[in-house]
């Protein structure tokens, strides 16, 4: 199964490369390079530099089509293993909203200093926390997981939390680590093989809408 799954990716990626060379080769051969646009509103038709609607550029749709995802840079190096160790739990105080739906919570600046009021006053990171919220911002967070809109995946933390799943299943071991990284391959052989192994529901309804 991995072998074909590979080879159609592989194959996916050639065909799509050869189709763009190719096309951009014999545009330039027959056109040569086109003018550059004047300046102003562009018209109906003129190029205005955008590959697609969706894209700005060959390599971003490609990276798209191949679901290839930059990995997340964070606002701050966020130690999850302190807090592990001090037991403070997950779903109590930062990802709060993991119990009840869909999307993890991410906490926000006013949720860390709840505790960071008192605690830690004296670190680097904290004083940085405590900056952003005399100045009325907040941490741009950056999600780990993520699948492209035409996957049609719905992933719902709720049930998951219900039927005791611990997070490092998904997330792998968070307590050895600071910033969230992705540290399991999500495929739909991993989340097929984890329902299959816990009588869970296997219908693609399951999962895609």
């Amino acid at each position: 199964m991995r072998t074909v799954r590979g080879c159609s990716f592989f194959v996916r990626a050639l065909v799509i490369c050869v189709l763009a060379l190719a096309g951009g080769l014999g545009c330039r051969l027959v056109a040569g390079d086109p003018p550059a646009p004047p300046p102003g509103p562009a018209l109906p038709g003129r190029n205005t530099g955008v590959f697609t609607t969706a894209h700005s550029s060959f390599g971003a749709a490609l990276s798209h089509f191949l679901y290839w995802t930059p990995e997340p840079v964070q606002p701050i190096e966020f130690p999850h293993n302190t807090h592990v160790k001090n037991e403070i739990g997950c779903t109590e105080y930062c990802h709060e909203s993991v119990t009840t739906g869909p999307r993890a919570g991410l906490p926000s600046v006013r949720t860390c200093m709840i505790c960071h009021t008192a605690i830690a006053t004296d670190r680097p990171r904290i004083q940085q926390i405590t900056k952003m919220q005399e100045q009325g911002l907040d941490l741009a967070w950056q999600r780990v997981f993520g699948y492209p809109e035409e996957a049609h995946i719905r992933f719902n933390h709720a049930p998951h939390i219900r039927a005791r799943v611990e997070c490092a299943t998904c997330h792998g071991n968070i307590a050895e680590q600071t910033v969230a990284q992705r540290n399991v391959e999500l495929t739909m052989g991993t989340c097929v093989n984890c329902h299959t192994e816990r009588n869970a529901p296997i219908g693609c309804l399951t999962c895609h809408y």
